[in-house]
């Protein structure tokens, strides 16, 4: 009951509204990554579908760009950046993860395969994913330039990179492959090892090329280390990089086999050449949720937050790590909200944000009456309150939006976009071919 009266206040007060409805070919189907802004409010990302096919992984993807309305009232406009054209070449294929933007306005971000490489899947070679950099035109309405900093080969360097990449203050990208690493076996036949965290340096001189180099590669289970490596990773003010794992860990009532997820930081070396240290700072064990499937962020007293897909309902949950202080050496995990599965939603498979007044934003990908829910956690007004659930949106399907799986962003008068994966009025994919959409208060 309680719920259900926080779910009819908070919709009350905020409005939902879908800026553009994907449609397949050629402007793109199922975004896989939220969006990011410009200074202008333009959004960028990331798409599957598109004009051209790829074989065995469907069509390629394309990166687009949606421009503010040229008056109030008015209607976004969708341009396609960049379409995909696949393995044969040689660039990528399949993004799964979303885009960042520089200084400069240059767009970065990651496919899942493509890239010239050997790699296959179920017979067909399919390359093994490349990181890309996408630069704007010199003169207004020519194209804009793809170049591939880094083909993965899917051995030790990773295969099929996922997630968001991020950016350190010298310029160097970081981000996660799902697999390779050459460790474990977490996906045989079809894919080898429990994948990597990796770094890009850019060249020394202009023109030249980005270096690659694998700072920690999985073990899985088996060896009680993580597996499956999310992306959207965050770093620390010392350079030490966190994120999570989808599995590995420890057993559990989660997956005996595969493990429930863990969270972990990367600690760079204190010289030179040396080896980065993992450290695991959380083992999920089913009861206190499993199966992270994107990030954690940071409080502004370094505490850690997210969302696991599974857990204890079996339907998701939030959680909070504290970071040790004082004679606490461990982090310590506190359970903020854990979902019903019935209006509140469940899945959450995106992470979540902070407004400036300590409040968390998010969304489950599917739920009850919704097909999918942006939510807010208000923050506890003194210490040893809870947090205070409520939902702004439920999504509802076509001609609405469904499934979001993205992480959101907000602009500076404090709206919320991101994506759905399904939904909109888009006809040529069951179920919608996604949406981008706006959550304003």
């Amino acid at each position: 009951m309680l719920v259900l009266v926080l779910v009819s206040t908070a919709s009350a007060e905020w409005k939902e509204e879908v800026l553009y409805n994907f449609h397949g070919a050629p402007d793109g189907a199922t975004p896989v990554g939220g969006v990011v802004s410009d200074e202008q409010g333009n959004l960028y990302g990331a798409a599957e579908g598109g004009a051209n096919a790829c074989p065995t992984t469907g069509d390629c993807g394309v990166v687009y760009q949606l421009s503010l309305p040229k008056q109030k009232g008015g209607a976004w406009t969708e341009s396609i950046l960049y379409t995909f054209k696949g393995d044969n070449y040689g660039d990528g294929a399949n993004p799964q993860g979303g885009v960042i933007l520089d200084a400069e306005g240059n767009l970065y971000g990651t496919t899942a395969y493509g890239g010239g490489s050997s790699c296959t899947f179920l017979g067909t070679v399919v390359g093994c994913g490349i990181v890309y950099e996408l630069s704007p035109p010199s003169r207004r309405g020519d194209s804009w330039t793809e170049t591939v900093l880094y083909s993965f080969q899917g051995k030790k360097d990773g295969q099929l990179p996922v997630g968001d990449l991020v950016f350190d203050a010298a310029g160097n990208l970081y981000g996660a492959t799902y697999f390779g690493g050459g460790h474990g076996r977490c996906d045989a036949p079809f894919h080898k090892h429990c994948g990597t965290i990796f770094e890009l340096s850019p060249p020394t001189t202009r023109g030249g090329k980005w270096t690659e180099q694998v700072l920690y590669g999985f073990k899985g289970l088996g060896a009680g280390d993580g597996s499956l490596p999310n992306g959207g990773l965050i770093l620390d003010s010392k350079g030490a990089i966190y994120g999570t794992t989808y599995l590995g860990g420890v057993q559990g009532p989660c997956s005996d086999e595969t493990g429930c997820g863990i969270v972990f930081k990367l600690t760079p070396p204190g010289s030179k050449g040396g080896a980065w240290t993992k450290m695991t700072l959380h083992l999920f064990n089913g009861k206190n949720g499993f199966c992270p499937a994107s990030g954690v962020v940071f409080d502004g007293a370094g505490n850690l937050y997210g969302t696991t897909s599974f857990g204890p309902g079996p339907y998701g949950l939030v959680f909070e790590l504290k970071k040790p202080s004082g004679k606490v050496h461990a982090w310590e995990e506190t359970v903020l909200y854990a979902f019903s599965g019935g209006n509140d939603g469940k899945d959450p498979i995106a992470s979540v944000i902070f407004d400036a007044n300590g409040n968390l934003y998010g969304t489950n990908h599917l739920g009850g009456t919704f097909s999918g829910i942006v939510f807010q956690l208000k923050a506890p007004i003194r210490q040893g309150s809870v947090w205070t659930f409520g939902i702004l949106h439920g999504f509802t399907g076509s001609p609405d939006g469904a499934q979001p799986a993205a992480n959101l962003i907000f602009d500076k008068a404090g709206n919320i976009y991101s994506t759905t994966q399904l939904g909109g009025t888009g006809q040529s994919c069951q179920g919608g071919c996604g949406t981008v959409f706006a959550v304003s208060p």
